[in-house]
């Protein structure tokens, strides 16, 4: 089981930049491919994008493509999130998880996330 700290989140306008990281502990990180999901309120939680275990292959949700880039350091034990042109729909709790099948299915439990607001 890999055990999973979501950090980085809070206030920013539309058009701002903000870098979320995911801590792991237990398991070897590097094992697994990684992935970053969020949660709007009122919605369902739903796939952003996702970074393969071993080349470093990455795919993402349309509705983010060409703003944000996930990147990983196997040596820190930490995935990223990196979001650039936020905009106020992108407002929601965010949330890393170990992919079980590529591109975007989960395998285990989920962190307390970080919220992430985006003010027009």
């Amino acid at each position: 089981q890999v055990q999973l700290v979501e950090s980085g989140g809070g206030l920013v306008q539309a058009g701002g930049s903000l870098r979320l990281s995911c801590a792991a502990s237990g398991r070897t990180f590097s094992w697994y491919p990684m992935g970053w999901f969020r949660q709007a309120p009122g919605k369902e939680r739903e796939f952003v994008g996702s970074i393969s275990d071993w080349n470093g292959e990455t795919y993402y949700a349309d509705s983010v493509k060409g703003r944000f880039a996930i990147s990983r350091d196997n040596a820190k034990n930490t995935l990223y999130l990196h979001m650039n042109n936020l905009k106020p729909a992108d407002t929601a709790v965010y949330y890393c998880n170990v992919i079980n099948k590529w591109p975007s299915a989960t395998a285990g439990s989920w962190g307390q996330g970080t919220q992430v607001i985006v003010s027009s």
